[in-house]
């Protein structure tokens, strides 16, 4: 693939990331973002544009090689937030991407789609294993995200890679993390896995590192070239001295969507 990788949502937290590795892997950043972009990188591309404006889009992904979907609303909000961003802005990406002959989407799925499946009694939880179970309005929209993948690989050929990406932060923030935790480092691995397979079709892979307490099935993922190469266990220690080992009967340890799951996280209580 010739050309830059058009980045949306590139200042947020994952973005930011994104923006550092995936040039230290040979891909050319335009990075896009409703916000200006603070110290644009050297040969970075930055463009000012919501991501529901489809003029704009198809604009920014003139001459892109790929494009990684990361703009959004990132947690649960209202039910007009989230759709309008996360469902109305996938859309306009594909779109974008389908009428400029941009061949490859990734897109940032997230577990929340699944959030309501259970704990595997043994064994990893493959994707096939996580059916569409969302866990909030948020999480509903990341179903409207790998179905509008799916659509547009099938019938427009795009080569989509939805990424059910777990907990992205520098480290752990808690118990449930050590699970789930995917690091900076194994975020741009698996992006750079994902723009790199070769026609991969329609994929959703879930994303994490390769956490010893995980529980969430990588082969698919490793299947796209991803070696993840951090493994949540090396915070272990501090945070069950803090918060006591995880008791798997808690719906935060027995669900995929952990606290996103409980009664008290609701979209009416959260904006309230």
């Amino acid at each position: 693939m010739s050309g830059p990788v058009l980045v949306t949502g590139a200042a947020g937290r994952i973005g930011t990331v994104l923006r550092q590795g995936l040039p230290e892997r040979g891909w050319p950043v335009r990075s896009l973002d409703v916000v200006e972009l603070p110290e644009p990188r050297p040969g970075e591309e930055t463009l000012v544009a919501d991501v529901t404006d489809l003029g704009a889009l198809t604009a920014a992904t003139q001459g892109a090689a790929a494009v990684v979907h990361l703009a959004g609303v990132s947690g649960e909000s209202t039910w007009a937030a989230v759709s309008s961003a996360n469902i109305q802005g996938t859309w306009t990406v594909l779109e974008a991407a389908r009428r400029t002959g941009v061949a490859r989407v990734v897109l940032a799925g997230s577990n929340h789609a699944t959030g309501f499946t259970g704990r595997p009694a043994s064994g990893p939880l493959a994707e096939h294993d996580g059916p569409s179970r969302p866990d909030t309005f948020y999480g509903v929209t990341k179903v409207a995200v790998e179905a509008l993948g799916s659509l547009y690989a099938d019938r427009y050929g795009l080569d989509v890679v939805c990424l059910r990406i777990g907990t992205q932060a520098p480290e752990p923030p808690t118990t449930r993390a050590l699970a789930t935790w995917l690091s900076p480092r194994d975020t741009v691995a698996l992006v750079d896995a994902a723009l790199r397979a070769p026609s991969p079709g329609f994929r959703v892979v879930w994303g994490t590192s390769a956490n010893t307490r995980g529980w969430w099935d990588l082969t698919a993922a490793r299947e796209l070239g991803y070696e993840p190469q951090d493994d949540a266990e090396s915070f272990a220690a501090a945070l069950v001295a803090a918060h006591g080992e995880p008791d798997p009967a808690d719906p935060v340890h027995a669900r995929v969507g952990g606290e996103f799951t409980l009664p008290s996280y609701d979209a009416d209580g959260l904006s309230s």
